[in-house]
Parts: structure tokens; sequence; C-alpha cells
């Protein structure tokens, strides 16, 4: 660059000679990267490293600003930078000095910056940090929780200061005030005290009804199915409740890829707040396909075909197959089900469903084919809770310990419920799910009538920074009352050993005996124990010990037939898909020589 200059400027003269030098000065022919440092006597390593992560100048070289100008302008950002990292974690008289080539870069005038950049130091002095003498929002509604951050005597942050203000709003919302916003606000630093004294005013406005819903946006859903499916709450008192469970039902479809809700900027003149839905359409047709290996049972795959908006309702109609036992111990076998969903037919949180299932099952102790029909209604109560219930018709014929070509007919009457509260569905870090499934049957034409009764319930507990280690626990039990074990349809029955109950053991391998070969049993409990840490953002090591017991009368007792196994595995993060998995493990207590398992999935293994 000083070489292009000299050649230049024996043929510039005047004003225009100077103005070029200067703006050439601004475009180097080469750059190099400049030796940044950032200090913070008195901060702490956890402060430390805000500042250096909010930083602009320390980011610079990665997000590839390497020009004198460009570098002159990340350092004056840093100021404001700086000092609002210092602000949100309690420091309010803190001094940011940034010295660029030794100047304090807030002197450089910005149209004249040096023809290089060989070094920035930052300088934070971050001051004492602040606590709250006078924390005050006002009025609140009635009932509003405010964070416990926000009060005398407690640290002070402008973070605090905004959550405060964010519940304030939330509590008039909460109540019917749609448009409450915050007023005036009073923040003033005591610096001999070492206080920050903080008064903010709402302005509730005036309690609102909802109004009309407008749709937007080209869809193949009938503008009237949309309204029926999101079940918007005309003339109620408003709740953003309510407006989340207006968006929740329609993103439940699966028939919009986008849904969005916008209110009003201005309530009506009758005290009622209209909002515009806007919606876009998903894909009509998806096609999804799966894998899964065992050292028993081989391998097992699934394929499924879904349509999103079948007859202009969102109705979702789903196709679905899957064979398994593919190089298995067993027979192939496999699935074949349809299910049609329409939503809303009896109200917003009530879909309809219709169900055909084909089942051929080839299991260590059985051989089963099944035909079911039926249809039922599934109702959401909310967005961690539903439940289920259907009436099928269907008929079994079975091979088992108790006979060939044994037939039963029956009527069933399954009801399930799922209560779902973990963190993250396919690799929970906190929080539980439990799931309860009933099945009463109707014998017919000789059948014995009865129920089926199952439970399932999983926990979590993350410990450490970041829950990078996980303890996570399952326990599963099950009965079959009224029918005898051989009145009973060997699918309804209950066995233990592989990957969904008992690892280390071999698939279904512990039943009933029955005249030297094995049934399932009426009762059955399990349970599973995880320890999962983090090694690395993607990559976890888990220890875990299945322990499960069955029995031929309706209850698990201490005399009841029991195994268990032990092992360890590794998950890779999928990202949304959740961890690959790959479990190994032996048996530990039971008559099983089977030696090592494997299991190979997709997620958890609970």
């Amino acid at each position: 660059m000083i070489q292009a200059n000299q050649f230049l400027a024996p043929r510039l003269r005047g004003r225009f000679g100077a103005l070029a030098l200067a703006l050439l000065s601004t475009f180097p022919v080469g750059a190099r990267a400049a030796d940044v440092s950032l200090t913070a006597p008195g901060a702490d390593d956890k402060l430390t490293d805000k500042l250096e992560a909010a930083s602009s100048v320390i980011s610079a070289e990665t997000n590839d600003l390497t020009t004198a100008q460009e570098l002159l302008a990340a350092a004056n950002a840093d100021y404001r930078t700086m000092v609002q990292v210092l602000y949100d974690n309690g420091y309010f008289s803190p001094v940011v000095r940034i010295a660029v080539n030794g100047r304090e870069a807030a002197t450089i005038p910005p149209l004249n910056p040096p023809s290089r950049v060989d070094s920035i130091a930052i300088i934070v002095q971050p001051g004492p940090p602040f606590r709250f003498g006078r924390a005050q929002v006002a009025p609140l509604a009635p009932d509003t929780e405010m964070p416990d951050t926000f009060a005398s005597g407690e640290p002070a942050s402008t973070g605090a200061i905004r959550d405060a203000a964010g519940a304030g709003v939330e509590g008039w919302r909460e109540i019917g005030h749609a448009k409450a916003r915050v007023g005036d606000q009073r923040i003033v630093a005591n610096h001999p005290a070492q206080q920050l004294d903080a008064e903010i005013d709402l302005l509730p406005g005036q309690r609102l009804r909802f109004g009309r819903m407008t749709i937007t946006g080209e869809s193949a859903v009938r503008r009237e199915a949309i309204r029926r499916i999101a079940g918007f709450p005309e003339g109620e008192i408003y709740s953003p409740k309510q407006i989340q469970r207006v968006g929740t039902r329609l993103r439940r479809t699966g028939a919009f890829s986008s849904v969005a809700l916008t209110e009003a900027e201005q309530p009506n003149p009758d005290r009622t707040l209209d909002y515009d839905v806007s919606v876009e359409d998903e894909k009509p047709r998806r096609i999804s396909f799966g894998a899964e290996v065992s050292s028993r049972t081989g391998v097992e795959l699934s394929a499924a075909w879904m349509h999103r908006n079948l007859w202009g309702a969102a109705e979702r109609l789903r196709l679905e197959g899957r064979l398994r036992n593919i190089g298995g111990d067993e027979d192939i076998d496999g699935i074949f089900l349809v299910r049609l969903d329409q939503p809303a037919r009896l109200g917003p949180d009530d879909n309809v469903f219709w169900i055909a299932e084909l089942e051929r099952q080839n299991k260590p102790h059985y051989s089963l084919t099944r035909f079911h029909l039926g249809g039922g209604v599934r109702r959401v109560f909310s967005d961690d809770l539903w439940a289920e219930a259907s009436l099928q018709a269907g008929k079994n014929w079975a091979d088992d310990a108790f006979g060939d070509d044994r037939e039963f007919e029956m009527l069933t009457l399954p009801v399930k419920a799922q209560w779902d509260r973990r963190d993250n569905p396919v690799s929970a870090t906190d929080g539980f799910f439990l799931e309860a499934n009933m099945t009463p049957f109707l014998g017919l034409s000789g059948t014995a009538s009865g129920a089926r009764l199952v439970a399932d319930a999983r926990g979590y507990i993350g410990l450490g920074a970041e829950d990078r280690v996980v303890l996570a626990g399952r326990v599963q039990i099950g009965t079959v009352l009224g029918a005898s074990l051989s009145e009973t349809s060997p699918d309804m029955l209950f066995y233990s050993g592989g990957a969904g109950t008992v690892r280390g053991q071999p698939y279904q391998s512990l039943g009933v005996p029955v005249g030297g070969l094995t049934a399932g049993g009426r009762a059955l409990l399990t349970a599973s124990a995880e320890i999962r840490g983090r090694i690395t953002d993607k990559i976890s090591l888990v220890g875990f010990y299945d322990i499960g017991a069955v029995d031929s009368g309706q209850f698990v007792g201490s005399g009841s037939p029991r195994h268990s196994g032990a092992g360890l595995g590794v998950r890779y993060d999928l990202g949304g898909l959740g961890p690959l998995r790959l479990d190994l493990a032996l048996p530990v207590d039971g008559d099983t020589d089977d030696g090592l398992q494997f299991y190979l999935g997709i997620g958890q293994a609970f």
C-alpha cells in the first residue's frame, strides 16, 4: 500500500490529491491478523468468558474482518457491547478502554483509519458489583409471579429488570389485558452505595375479548375446516394460552409448514381484539424409512407413506409396513397397518381415527396371525397430556405352548393415556413420562373375556453443568385379569428379555414353563436404570442395569421367575433425530448362557 501511494503521489496535486491519498489509505492491498488481547482485572473467569464471547474484535478473524477500517469499526462497537455485558451481570460503574495500535479507538477518525492494525488491546475494569436498592414494578395484576432475582438486596442486573417488567406485563395479559405494556422507567445507579434503584410503571390498558379471526395465505385445506380445527374462542376473555392453543391445534394436524397468529394493532371500539391467522401448506405426501439391528432378532425394516390433506379438511392417511427378523433367529414376520385421522370432528381437541391392522408374529415361543378393524377418538388435553379410546373387532390364529391352530375372536375397547413431561422426547435430561393402557376384551365364539393392563413410567434427572450426567430410570408393570393363561391370546401375555425389557437376555427368553415349552405370563414387572455421561458435545457413554420378572398369576411375587442383565453403551448425537445407539450387554442373573448381546438403533433405549 505504501508503495502504491508513493507511485501515485507525484501525479496528484492540491486538495484532490490529498483526498485521493486519504481514500486509498482505507483500502490496503494486504492484511494480516492483528494481535488482539482482552484483560479484565477483578473479573472472574465466568465474566471474562462472557466478555470474550461477546467481543466483535476477538471474533473478527473468524468473521473475516481483516481490513483496518473493519477492525476499527469492530473496536468501536465493542465499547457498547462490553458495557452491556457488564450491566447484564450487575456491574454499573465500569471503565472500558480499547487501544488500537496504542491509541484509544474512540478518538481515531473513522474516515482516516491507520494504514494497518497491528494490535488491539481491550482493558475492562468492571468496578464493584451492584445490588438492588429499590426494586418495584407497579401496578401488578392479582397473582402475578415476579422473579426472585428482582428484589431489594439481590444482585442487580439489566436482565433481572427485563424479566421483572416482562412478568408484570404477562400478568396483566393473563387476565385479559392484551395490550398491557411498560410505561415510564426510572433506573438510578447510586455509586457510593453500590446500589441500583429500579422503578417500572406498567400500563395495563383495557380488558379485552377475542374478536374475529381472519385467515390469510393460500391453502388446500378448506377455510371452514381451518376454522373448525383452530377452535378460535371468539367472544371469550382474552388469554395468551388460548391463542397458543389455537396455533398448536393447527400445527398438530401436520398439514401446515407454517402457522402465524398476529393480533390487531388496535382493539375494536367494542373492546374486542381481532386476529389474523396465516398458514402455509406442508407438502401433502411424505415417505419415511427406518431400520434397527439386534444380535437375536436381526434387522427390522420399516417404511411409511402419509397423505396430510386427503379430502381438504387436513385428514391424515398413513400406510405403514414393517419387516422383522431379517437374518434373525425366527422366521421373517411383519405388519401392515392403515390409519386415518380426521381432526376436530367432535371438537377442536378431538380427533376421530380409523384403523386396520394385518400382522404376522413369529416369536420364540409362539406364532400368530391377527387382523383387527376399528375406530376411536383421541382427546388432547394439553401439550403434555392426551388420551384415546377405540372399539375394535379382531380375530387371532395362534400356535403356542397350549396347542396349534387356536382361534380367538373378540371385541376390544383399548384405552390409552400418555403424560409426557420430558424436556426432549428423543434424549431426555429432565422430567418424566407416564403411559397407561387398559384393554378390556369381550370374547366371542367361545373365547374368554377379561382385561389387559399395562403401565410404563420413566424419570430423568440431569446433574452437573449443562446436564452432562443424566440418571434415567424406567419401570414397566402389566397384568391380565379374568381370562386364564391358556384362555388368553399369546400376544396379550407377557415375556421379558431383549431391548425393550432386559438387555443382555435373549429376546422373550423369560416366560412361564408349560409342559416342556414356554408361554407368556399373566403378570410382568421390569425395571431399568441408566447413567448417561456426555464425553463430548456429540458422544456419550452409558452404563445400564435391567431386571425383569413374569408370573402365571395376576401379580409378580417374590417367587416369580426373574432374570437381569447389564452392560455399556455409546451414543452419537444426530441432532433432532436423537442419538445413534449401540448397547453391549451380558446376562447377570438367569438361566441363559447366550453371552454377549448387542443392540443398534436410533434414540435412547427409553
